[in-house]
């Protein structure tokens, strides 16, 4: 056979091998084509609803949110992560690894933060020739903070006042062992009275494990501060300590625009909680012994936000489960912490949406408690004591089934 027919035997061949590629492609095209996710599959996604304009300050805020600091950028000189995705991988709670702590001593009749030996936050990593923060010998109250996760905030931020108020039961008069109470905190006065949180007098604490900030803005400006060493216009000095003085880094303070901060605030503003998943009979069987054994009188199912300047935000149904009130948690959980007039045994309700969710972005290993220091479900419910003591042992009276049919009922949240 000459090269001529050899060479167009070769081409048809390989033609009809690529109409062949096509056809089955036509044919399985659902298999072969990558589809987009489902929404709210990942921790990662906004509400829905969201304006042209707002998705595009979300994609600023998911890219500042993502954005690594070194000393060029004016990372540090002392910090505890280099990123805000670092603390909340996939948008997650923390990882173990990279949990911060708090600590201050223990007074008569007060707390003292230590600023001296630069608390309340350890900063644990610093820039090359800078000494890390060590915890001094005066600390006698530590606390280990795993980071939770950041999807759901804006509808919290958007709860009526009055709404969690009506659940607080500060002498217990309903004799059920449980006086949840809010936080009030001050809000920094860098804080505008227009946004949520913000302005003169006590406001309502939101935000933190221990419900010790009352507004977006300030969580965010302090995170960059205190975690990563990122001075901005709300908190535009180094953080150091108070009788040294800082080391000069390479960037001019402040190191952070003021369009940044507010990209990342409204990134997490319009982050949606995730999906619940496919609720079976013994995940129904779970949810009603979760309400049965008391459970469901802190962790509460529902609230419905009031109005927002956000269509996405406004008067939607909130499935968080928490009261978002501080509650004595035992001595299990205690740290000895002062966190402004919250006790050392006192946590916020920690929200539960996303619960089943917690190893995505782990490794698959789930971390449970303020401290990550459990990854077994049924380990964390029996720390639990308190004004949870009773549910507690409601909760290790039920049979294995029962059990079984309550840790699946969480785990699908």
């Amino acid at each position: 056979m000459n090269k001529e027919k050899t060479g167009r035997l070769f081409f048809s061949q390989v033609f009809a091998a690529l109409l062949a590629l096509i056809s089955i492609s036509w044919v399985a095209c659902d298999t072969l084509l990558t589809e987009a996710p489902e929404p709210q599959t990942t921790l990662e996604e906004p509400l829905e609803g969201l304006t042209a304009a707002e998705l595009a300050a979300f994609a600023r805020g998911d890219a500042a949110f993502e954005q690594e600091f070194t000393a060029e950028t004016g990372l540090g000189p002392i910090f505890n992560n280099t990123a805000c995705v670092a603390c909340h991988p996939g948008d997650g709670r923390a990882h173990p690894s990279a949990a911060f702590k708090l600590f201050g001593r223990v007074q008569v009749g007060f707390f003292d933060p230590l600023f001296e030996f630069g608390g309340p936050q350890l900063q644990d990593r610093s820039l090359p020739g800078v000494p890390p923060e060590t915890l001094p010998p005066q600390a006698d109250a530590i606390s280990v903070r795993a980071a939770p996760p950041v999807f759901g905030v804006g509808l919290i931020e958007y709860i009526p006042v009055a709404d969690i108020l009506a659940n607080e039961d500060l002498n217990d008069k309903n004799g059920d062992g449980i006086s949840g109470r809010a936080h009030w905190v001050t809000a920094p006065s860098w804080v505008p009275a227009n946004v949520v949180g913000g302005g003169a007098g006590q406001q309502l604490g939101r935000f933190g494990l221990k419900a010790n900030t009352s507004s977006l803005l300030q969580q965010v400006a302090r995170a960059y501060h205190q975690d990563i060493g990122m001075t901005t216009e709300f908190l535009p000095q180094e953080n150091w300590r108070t009788n040294a003085t800082a080391p000069a880094d390479l960037v001019a303070d402040p190191e952070l625009s003021t369009a940044t901060v507010q990209d990342a605030v409204f990134y997490i503003r319009m982050l949606a909680p995730p999906k619940r998943g496919e609720i079976t009979s013994e995940v129904q069987q779970g949810e009603t012994l979760f309400a049965q054994i008391g459970c469901a009188s802190c962790h509460i199912p529902k609230f419905k936000t009031g109005s927002s300047p956000f269509r996405a935000l406004a008067f939607k149904e909130v499935a968080l489960y928490s009261d978002l009130l501080l509650h004595d948690m035992g001595p299990e959980l205690a740290d000895k912490y002062i966190d402004g007039t919250a006790a050392g045994s006192e946590w916020k309700t920690r929200p539960l949406w996303g619960l089943g969710r917690t190893a995505d972005a782990l490794g698959g290993v789930p971390f449970y408690l303020h401290d990550g220091r459990t990854s077994d479900l049924k380990t964390a419910i029996l720390l639990h004591g308190g004004e949870a003591q009773n549910s507690r042992d409601q909760f290790a009276a039920l049979s294995a089934a029962q059990m079984q049919s309550v840790l699946a009922f969480l785990n699908l949240l």
